[in-house]
């Protein structure tokens, strides 16, 4: 027995540091997010390189591909600068999952607001979510790939998962 609580007395403060650790790593992650937030809210992108890889890729919500940091900056600032000039970003919910200690995947829920296409066509605000991919480089947590679809809340109503016995 008084090796068991030796053991045990020993293994929590490892598993608690992991705890801290991760919950650390989250917040740090979060916060990134965040960034991105800001970046849109503000219609500057040119902090992006703050909070992403220069290797980074983003798919946007009608399946165009950016393949870097110059790409990616670059379209979504010329998209901000004549499309989404006027609108607003809401983070709506961030989830994190810790791959390894390098690598993590994000969900990201948003609200988008109203905006028009440059045709002129109108299109309402939306709740979107974006599939966030993070890796740890110098110390520092930085998004390398995006992609983001517009949930769509008519067919939110037949998901299977919601009919299935848990």
């Amino acid at each position: 027995m008084k090796k068991i609580l030796i053991l045990l007395g020993m293994l929590l403060p490892v598993l608690s540091t992991n705890a801290q650790s991760k919950t650390d790593e989250v917040s740090a992650i979060t916060k990134q997010v965040d960034e991105m937030v800001n970046s849109w809210n503000k219609h500057d992108h040119s902090n992006m390189k703050n909070y992403s890889t220069p290797d980074c890729s983003w798919v946007n919500i009608v399946g165009m591909w950016w393949k870097n940091l110059k790409e990616v900056e670059y379209s979504t600032q010329f998209y901000h600068t004549n499309m989404f000039k006027n609108t607003t970003m809401v983070n709506k919910g961030v989830n994190v999952r810790i791959i390894n200690p390098t690598t993590a995947i994000v969900h990201f829920k948003s609200f988008v607001s109203a905006f028009t296409t440059p045709n002129g066509q109108q299109i309402p605000g939306s709740d979107d979510i974006a599939l966030l991919v993070y890796v740890k480089q110098n110390g520092k947590w930085l998004m390398t790939a995006g992609e983001n679809v517009v949930i769509d809340s008519l067919a939110q109503k037949n998901d299977p998962v919601l009919h299935m016995n848990k």
